[in-house]
């Protein structure tokens, strides 16, 4: 998943496919703790995909702000 594409969805969005993502990570890691996960490396694509969807949020708070800002 590409920042690009996480920037056309709306922030509702957004949010559940964070909330979603970090179901998976707890469900990855379960499964690591228990001997049965084959692939790792999808745990660090998945807190990529994290990372990406929390800075995209940060950014439109932050673009939020300067327009509340600019409007006063």
């Amino acid at each position: 998943m590409q920042a690009r594409e996480i920037r056309t969805w709306t922030i509702e969005d957004l949010q559940e496919r964070l909330e979603d993502a970090y179901r998976e990570l707890f469900a990855l890691r379960r499964e690591l703790a228990m001997g049965r996960l084959e692939d790792h490396n999808l745990i660090r694509a998945v807190k990529c995909d994290v990372a990406r969807m929390k800075t995209v949020l940060r950014e439109r708070e932050l673009v939020a702000g300067l327009v509340e800002e600019a409007a006063q």
